[in-house]
């Protein structure tokens, strides 16, 4: 609510300045238009800061991984972004982001949303079903859930950089910041971040970690299992388990 009546009073005030020459310039620096893709729009001015920047085929082989509280928040503040789940390697930052849309142009291209909402209005989790039941494990679905886009390359570039900007601006050592908000990338990150809320050790789960963010941005062929598939341990549960 608060990034939506942020959105607006940002929108009020461009549209005041709309008889001047600022006009554009101010809603193409502004984080509510990640859409209007210009030449030297001044979002994109200077180098590229996200995905892949080396040739190094072992860039996605982390030897550590840390939940960064503080980097997650200050990205969940841009508009346009629900929330983000932010981890730091000895190489990489990687952020799994939910949308809300408060923002324009976070694709880059249109298409259907991959979230139905209207059980809503019928109070019912699965508009399709009419179950009440949703799933507790998931953070992101198909239903009454934050938006996702399930391929990297149908985020905004403008989005992306913005994100990218803001972790370096946290993180200047990071190498990489690599960005998703496809739904199970997200799924995987919020199981992860429950260990860290929890004081728990990322450790244990550093292979399971690599393979997943191998598997986004590097090609990968190997994947977990679903975290949200029925009977899936979470690390969480594995470690119930031993």
């Amino acid at each position: 609510m608060v990034k939506r009546i942020a959105a607006l009073l940002l929108s009020a005030i461009v549209l005041t300045a709309a008889a001047g020459c600022n006009y554009e310039e101010l809603a193409q620096r502004s984080d509510t238009d990640y859409g209007s893709r210009q030449a030297n729009d001044p979002k994109m001015l200077g180098s590229k800061s996200y995905g892949p920047l080396s040739t190094n085929p072992h860039q996605h082989d982390n030897s550590f991984f840390e939940y960064s509280s503080a980097i997650s928040r200050r990205v969940t503040d841009l508009n346009g972004i629900a929330s983000a789940i932010v981890m730091l390697t000895d190489k990489n930052a990687y952020v799994g982001l939910m949308l809300d849309w408060t923002a324009v142009g976070t694709r880059n291209s249109g298409g259907r949303s991959e979230q139905d909402n209207t059980g809503t209005n019928e109070g019912v989790y699965n508009h399709d079903t009419g179950s009440p039941y949703g799933n507790s494990r998931a953070l992101v679905s198909p239903y009454n859930s934050y938006f996702s886009v399930n391929d990297i390359n149908d985020l905004s570039d403008e989005l992306k950089q913005t994100v990218a900007l803001k972790v370096r601006e946290l993180a200047p050592a990071v190498q990489e910041v690599h960005i998703s908000a496809n739904m199970e990338f997200v799924n995987y990150f919020n199981d992860f971040a429950k260990e860290a809320w929890g004081g728990r050790s990322l450790m244990p789960w550093i292979d399971q970690f690599n393979t997943v963010v191998k598997y986004h941005f590097a090609g990968g062929k190997e994947m977990p299992p679903p975290i949200t598939q029925p009977g899936t341990n979470s690390p969480s549960e594995s470690q119930m388990d031993q």
